[in-house]
């Protein structure tokens, strides 16, 4: 158990019975009253981010996560099929659970699954992957003057705005955080 005054960023607690990470925290005193500690907190189940406040002596279970690599192998319907590197064993997990993460997901790609007590919470992604252009409109000459974009499909099917020298084939690199285009890859 710890104590909400002890709270860090980074920090897991089970609060009503769901996982919340710590994203920042604050202990504020004031005037007359108790001290009271304001958090900023992300629920792993759903992502959603709120703040709370709690009293500095109320007591929270730490959860203790796992974290492991694990390599992507292929589809299956709405299972995407993964591989855990150490133990070599295989799992699938469902399309919902890895939401918007499946855009960025092609064969042979390791992510890293969280695991709170056996069972998987969590897919984290590496900040950038690499990945190739499947089509997108041709670049004409004098077109980047402007300095715009244009969308392209990648070969997981994700859509990104590209600048416009960028053309069909190219590898480049994305944010799976934010889905946006990094640069081009030689």
């Amino acid at each position: 158990m710890i104590s909400a005054g002890d709270f860090r960023p980074g920090m897991v607690v089970e609060i009503d019975g769901d996982l919340y990470a710590v994203v920042e925290f604050q202990h504020n005193k004031r005037g007359r009253g108790t001290a009271v500690v304001r958090a900023r907190v992300r629920s792993l189940r759903t992502g959603a981010i709120t703040e709370r406040t709690f009293m500095p002596e109320e007591r929270y279970p730490q959860a203790y996560l796992d974290r492991r690599r694990h390599q992507y192998l292929y589809r299956d319907g709405d299972h995407y099929v993964f591989m855990d590197q150490e133990s070599y064993d295989q799992f699938s997990l469902t399309a919902d659970f890895i939401g918007d993460g499946s855009l960025y997901l092609k064969e042979n790609a390791e992510a890293t699954v969280v695991f709170h007590e056996g069972r998987p919470i969590a897919l984290e992604l590496p900040n950038a992957v690499e990945l190739e252009v499947a089509e997108t409109a041709p670049g004409f000459r004098g077109d980047t003057v402007a300095g715009g974009t244009k969308p392209a499909r990648l070969e997981t099917g994700a859509v990104v705005q590209v600048p416009f020298f960028v053309e069909q084939g190219d590898r480049i690199r994305v944010d799976t955080r934010s889905g946006a285009y990094l640069e081009r890859v030689k």
